[in-house]
């Protein structure tokens, strides 16, 4: 009988954090544990380590997730395992999961089989607070602007044009819009207002670019919370939100160690979207990982053509971020599905709709290889892939010059990756490397957006009603167009259109509404109909979670 991910972790042998931490040379004094199985680093040893080298990052990413599956997590963790039996000190840098997906569709994070990170049921739910304290410091500057407004107003801030929202992590479509202070005069002025889930917070976008401490200060004060009558913007700070903020992710902003199934380390910590959001974990724990480690594997969420793509032109341009190679991860089973297979025909063999498939796969190839980062292909192997599918595989990507690397650390852990990190090393430090965003900073706005259509989508060109084209001319006169750009789109599509498989070419990408996030640094266009509050599906993954006679959770995958 095969296990479950939840009945895995739980049979795992676990090392105190402080021998984990010691594995890196990290003193049991610079470690501040929540438990005996995770633990989050101080920041004076952080600081510590600023002349040390660092080591060579690689970036995991795959292609458009399908309900056959995928595995990039898994990767990522089946990855670091086997550098580390390889002999090298290897480090994961994670996104911590969101409650939303856990309880809705999408279930955990936390990797699979016998390629996880431990303690499985912490870091999938509440693990060490850091997304109650996003969404708190959110909520507490929504709640110092409505109070301003109540108590006279002095900022003269329009109602009409109040640009910040709530945010609760969890899925629920009922607060996206809503009008809130009603009730009479003590509530305040009614007005529309609505939520975002937590991980599309421009709070959580701070505190994953946020170098230190005092940058995150900075950048929570320069949030614009809205704008007057005469549209000029209001901060943060103007609100004296800024500083009460930064106490409140004062403890979260330190990187969260924990371990693999193997006792290696990782640190996970942050956890944006990459379909509404910039999808990579937090700059700080990247940073401290390449200086602990020869090698960071960091993942990249969704799709190439979202998470990579952001990894690329957000976090590395911002965080001078110098990659060295990349990953992609597919299956066998999920091309089939891009090639046209119902999910119920995936374990007949045919290669017909493989190869229609990899066209998936070749185009996020092709486009990561656009970013100078030389480029492997994970294949994870499931029982039912035959050999004369992976075949085909191969064959479709030898012109690309890519290697299909099969896998199987979700049975097999490290040692079923081995072939993967051995290609890995290979690429990562054979010097081809020439990382370089696909935009430069000084292209107008609008055809930053069209760059990242055009070249990774593959659109025609892209449309946006003549107030977005508008709001982005305004943006540039206040002296921002030198910020890059976040797309928020389907993650099942190199287009709008969550039902185009395989990669589409030709279509064009409706940007209906963009979003200045001012303290993160970039500006946001949503394109199509994706939501910055997800719903939950008919059948939420909620009904099946529980606590069973022992006191043990099930359920939670």
């Amino acid at each position: 009988m095969v296990k479950s991910d939840i009945e895995i972790a739980r049979e795992a042998t676990m090392k105190p954090i402080v021998e984990v931490g010691e594995s890196l040379g990290i003193p049991a004094d610079s470690l501040d544990p929540y438990g005996n199985y995770k633990a989050k680093l101080s920041m004076d040893y952080i600081d510590s380590l600023a002349d040390r080298p660092d080591g060579k990052l690689i970036l995991v990413t795959g292609i458009n997730p399908t309900p056959a599956g995928e595995g990039k997590t898994t990767t990522s963790v089946g990855l670091g395992d086997a550098l580390n039996r390889l002999g090298h000190k290897a480090i994961m840098c994670l996104r911590e999961p969101s409650l939303g997906p856990c309880f809705g569709v999408k279930g955990g994070a936390a990797g699979g089989g016998y390629a996880q990170v431990v303690p499985m049921e912490d870091i999938n739910l509440h693990f060490t607070g850091d997304f109650h304290a996003i969404g708190a410091a959110n909520n507490l500057l929504a709640a110092m602007v409505d109070n301003h407004i109540y108590w006279g107003n002095s900022l003269d801030l329009d109602e009409r044009r109040i640009a910040w929202r709530r945010a609760i992590d969890m899925n629920d479509r009922a607060l996206r819009s809503i009008v809130g202070s009603l009730g009479g005069v003590a509530n305040g002025f009614p007005r529309e207002d609505g939520f975002d889930i937590v991980v599309a917070s421009e709070v959580m976008a701070i505190f994953c670019l946020s170098k230190d401490l005092d940058d995150m200060r900075r950048r929570l004060g320069n949030i614009i919370v809205g704008y007057t009558r005469d549209r000029k913007p209001v901060y943060a700070r103007e609100v004296e939100a800024d500083g009460a903020m930064t106490v409140l992710l004062k403890d979260a902003l330190a990187p969260n160690l924990v371990q693999t199934l193997e006792n290696n380390p990782a640190f996970i910590h942050g956890g944006p979207f990459a379909n509404i959001a910039h999808g990579c974990n937090s700059v700080m724990a990247t940073k401290v990982g390449l200086k602990l480690a020869d090698y960071v594997v960091t993942e990249a969420g969704f799709g190439a053509d979202l998470g990579a793509e952001k990894f690329f032109d957000i976090k590395c341009r911002k965080a001078g971020l110098d990659p060295a190679t990349a990953v992609v991860v597919g299956t066998v089973r999920a091309l089939k599905m891009h090639g046209g297979v119902s999910r119920e025909g995936l374990g007949d063999e045919n290669i017909a709709a493989v190869v229609e498939g990899v066209s998936n796969i070749a185009r996020h190839v092709e486009n990561t290889q656009k970013f100078g980062v030389p480029v492997v292909v994970a294949l994870n192997r499931f029982i039912s892939d035959t050999d004369a599918e992976i075949e085909a595989v191969r064959e479709a990507l030898l012109p690309l010059g890519v290697d299909a690397i099969t896998c199987t650390h979700w049975s097999d852990g490290g040692a079923g990756a081995e072939n993967l990190a051995i290609k890995v090393k290979e690429l990562a430090t054979n010097g081809t490397a020439n990382f370089k965003p696909i935009y430069d900073d000084d292209l107008p706005l609008i055809d930053k957006i069209r760059a990242i259509a055009q070249t990774i989508y593959r659109a025609k060109d892209i449309s946006a009603p003549a107030r977005v084209v508008s709001q982005l001319k305004d943006w540039e006169g206040m002296g921002l167009g030198h910020l890059p750009i976040c797309i928020a789109k389907t993650q099942y599509s190199f287009s709008t259109d969550p039902n185009a498989k395989g990669a589409p070419n030709g279509h064009e990408l409706p940007v209906r509404e963009v979003r200045l996030s001012n303290g993160a640094e970039f500006i946001v266009a949503i394109a199509g109909d994706i939501m910055t509050m997800p719903g939950l599906p008919r059948v939420p993954a909620a009904t099946k979670i529980t606590i069973n006679d022992v006191g043990q959770i099930e359920g939670l995958f």
